[in-house]
This record gives C-alpha cells, sequence and structure tokens, in this order.
C-alpha cells in the first residue's frame, strides 16, 4: 500500500507565481516614448523655424490653391515611388499597405537627420520587422540609394533631347573648379576604402559578406521582372515627381517659366546639391533652387517663394501626417 499522500479533490491548486518582473513594463514605456519622440522632435523644428513656416504660409495665400493641391498630390506619389523603388531592391515580398505607410514615416524621419540617414534608419527597421536578415536589409538600403543616383542621369539626359532648346547648353557645363573636386572625390572614395579595411582588419570579413550577399541579391533581383520594374521604373520616377511638385507650386505663383523649364530647375538644383549633407537636402537644394530659377530671370521675390512653397508642400505639410504615421508604426511593433 502506498504511503504518498492522496490529492484531495476539495483542495483548489495552487496559484501560479506571479511574474513581477518589470521588462514588460519598461518595454511598453520606452516604446510609448519612441512612438512620441517624433512628435517632440516636430515641435522643436517648428519653433525653431517658425519664421519661414510663417512667411511662406503668407506668400502660398495668394498662390493658385488647385495647383498647391496637384503639387501636394506629387509629393505623395513620390512616397509610392519610392515604396516600388523598395520592393524591387529587396527578394521578400512586402505588404504594400505598410510598406508605403513606411515610406511616408522614412519621409518625416528623413527631415530630421542627414544624408537620408533617417530613412534609411526606419526603413531598416520595417525590413527587419518583416522577417528580412540583417545583411540582406542592409544589401537593399545601398541598392536603393545606387539605384536612385544612377537612375537620375538619364532622366535629364531623355529630358534634354526631349526639349533640347529648352536649356541652353552653357548652364550644363560645371566650372573647372567644380569638375576638379569631382573628380578628386571619385578618386579619393575608393582609395579611402581600400585604406581602411586594409589597416582595420575586423571590418574585413564584414564588408565581403556585405559585398557577397548585395552582388547575389542584385543578379537574383534582375532575373525577376516583379522585381527589377518597379526597382527601377520607381528611381526613374521619384525625380520627376520631385521635380513636378517645384513645377506646380511655380505654376501656382505665376514664375514666367515654361513647365519643361522648372522641371529642370529641380533636376539641375538637386543634382548640383545632391552631394552636401543636409536633413532632407534642406539648405543647400534650397540654395540651389533660387540660384537656377534667377538664373533663369526669376524674381528673386519670387523665386524665394516659390522655394517656400515647395517646401512647404515637401516637408511641412506632411511632416506631422508622417510623425503620426511612423508613431503608429512603433506603437504597433511595424518598426
Amino acid at each position: 500500500m502506498s504511503l504518498l499522500p492522496l490529492d484531495d479533490p476539495s483542495t483548489p491548486p495552487p496559484l501560479p507565481v506571479a511574474d513581477d518582473r518589470p521588462r514588460p513594463l519598461t518595454s511598453t514605456a520606452t516604446r510609448r516614448a519612441l512612438s512620441l519622440l517624433p512628435l517632440l522632435l516636430l515641435a522643436v523644428w517648428a519653433a525653431v523655424d517658425w519664421h519661414a513656416v510663417r512667411d511662406g504660409t503668407t506668400r502660398l495665400a495668394t498662390a493658385d490653391p488647385w495647383w498647391l493641391l496637384a503639387g501636394l498630390l506629387f509629393t505623395y506619389l513620390g512616397a509610392v515611388a519610392a515604396a516600388c523603388v523598395r520592393q524591387g531592391a529587396v527578394l521578400d515580398r512586402l505588404p504594400p499597405g505598410l510598406l508605403v505607410a513606411s515610406q511616408i514615416a522614412a519621409g518625416a524621419a528623413n527631415h530630421v537627420l542627414p544624408a537620408s540617414i533617417g530613412a534609411h534608419a526606419v526603413t531598416l527597421r520595417f525590413l527587419q520587422r518583416q522577417g528580412v536578415p540583417l545583411p540582406r536589409a542592409s544589401a537593399s538600403i545601398g541598392l536603393y540609394s545606387l539605384v536612385r543616383a544612377v537612375a537620375k542621369t538619364p532622366v535629364v539626359l531623355v529630358f534634354l533631347l526631349a526639349a533640347p532648346d529648352t536649356v541652353p547648353a552653357a548652364r550644363l557645363l560645371p566650372e573647372g573648379r567644380t569638375l576638379l573636386l569631382a573628380a578628386v572625390g571619385l578618386l579619393l572614395a575608393p582609395t579611402a576604402a581600400a585604406l581602411l579595411l586594409a589597416l582595420v582588419r575586423p571590418l574585413r570579413r564584414p564588408a565581403l559578406d556585405f559585398v557577397r550577399t548585395g552582388l547575389t541579391d542584385v543578379r537574383r533581383l534582375h532575373t525577376r521582372p516583379s522585381r527589377f520594374l518597379p526597382l527601377w521604373g520607381g528611381a526613374l520616377a521619384a525625380p520627376l515627381l520631385q521635380a513636378s511638385v517645384v513645377a506646380s507650386v511655380g505654376t501656382a505663383l505665376g514664375v514666367p517659366l515654361s513647365w519643361p523649364q522648372l522641371l529642370f530647375v529641380y533636376l539641375a538644383a538637386s543634382t548640383a546639391a545632391g552631394a552636401v549633407p543636409a536633413p532632407g537636402g534642406i539648405g543647400p537644394v534650397d540654395a540651389a533652387l533660387v540660384l537656377t530659377l534667377a538664373g533663369y530671370g526669376t524674381p528673386l521675390s519670387l523665386a524665394t517663394a516659390t522655394v517656400l512653397g515647395y517646401r512647404m508642400l515637401t516637408v511641412w505639410l506632411p511632416l506631422l501626417p508622417g510623425m503620426l504615421v511612423l508613431s503608429a508604426l512603433v506603437q504597433r511593433k511595424h518598426l
């Protein structure tokens, strides 16, 4: 006969031990703080640049509202084009709605950090949340940047062939000092990278793995039309959509230039100022736009108003919705 005590059916089962670990609470608080951080950055930026916001709003009050609405539409179509390029740069199929939302959020983050760091950070986090491994996600970021830079050249060339009388040839030729600096930069960049890899041994293996992963994905992507068509199609459409925003604002304000001239103004200005790292290109692109518009004979006050209107449509108006989307994606753990 067993001497073990029998279970009493009337005895309730022992209560589970409560988990008093603060990790979930800390994680929730951290996530909520991160979701509010974009709105805090927006408030700080608005306080610092309040005069530009007020002046731009005053000048745009006299503009044609329908053309301004068209410019805002082109701005959001730019997010769709960016989403196409992002999908084309990765083999995995991404949810279209969340992908477009992530690019709207990335556009808002792009105006906080220079050299597209904010946009790439948001996209990298989104890709990881979608199950894309970090090496392939990082390689897709590099491919995205390369394709966006390469695609602008044929856009400008085709534009010039289609409208050769729009732009005088002399305006396309940079100064000798600019050509010299560009040549030096092209030579120094690979040399500096090679020296860095030669001197810092721990970087060699990650760098080689990154290059190997990127080349493998590029080869596989270009065998699938469902990837290389949105990759290159979106990259070709993106600069034209941005240029269309400038053209819409210029038309709304009555700038005495044709639509093709306004398109080329943006293409030339963004190409000239693209090498300067700034949050969202703010600063260098603005100055280049004003100078290019003035070079076409536009009054300086009207050129300044056009640039302010362009920034209102591409930065200030989409910034609050973009920050709200960014906060929502963080809160729902998509980022």
